[in-house]
């Protein structure tokens, strides 16, 4: 039973912080054991009806890094005890390492297709170049 409830938990979290220049929000969203992260770029100090707008609107849209596998861990719900941990979490600073895995994994896989489209877009330039240079050499070899 307890291995059922674990792969069924889902939650998100989301952690703002200042980031040089911008401040930047993480989501982090654990489903069936597995950690995803996003990282949105607020710009300027985000005001709350922007983060819950972001949350709220945009959320369909993020591009969440692929899944890493994580525990989970069964939170109490006692209300002094979640109330330390969310000061604690506003005090430290930046992203946990698992997050920072999940991140870095999106990154690589951002930067792989990109590359892929850009080689492909060179390719298809350069092919069209040749036949136009193919062309042009026909066309004068006829004479005109």
């Amino acid at each position: 039973m307890d291995k059922l409830t674990e792969l069924t938990k889902e939650s998100v979290m989301l952690t703002v912080y200042f980031e040089e220049p911008f401040w930047v929000g993480v989501f982090q969203r654990i489903s069936g054991g597995m950690l995803s992260a996003c990282k949105v770029t607020f710009g300027a100090e985000p005001k709350d009806y922007q983060v819950y707008e972001a949350v709220q609107k945009r959320f369909d849209q993020l591009r969440f890094s692929p899944a890493v596998e994580t525990a989970v861990k069964e939170m109490s719900r006692n209300p002094k005890r979640i109330q330390r941990e969310v000061h604690r979490q506003v005090r430290d600073t930046g992203t946990g390492t698992k997050s920072q895995q999940a991140l870095k994994l999106q990154q690589e896989q951002v930067k792989t297709e990109r590359a892929v489209f850009s080689r492909e877009q060179r390719d298809a330039f350069r092919q069209q170049q040749f036949q136009l240079k193919q062309q042009k050499k026909k066309e004068k070899h006829r004479g005109r």
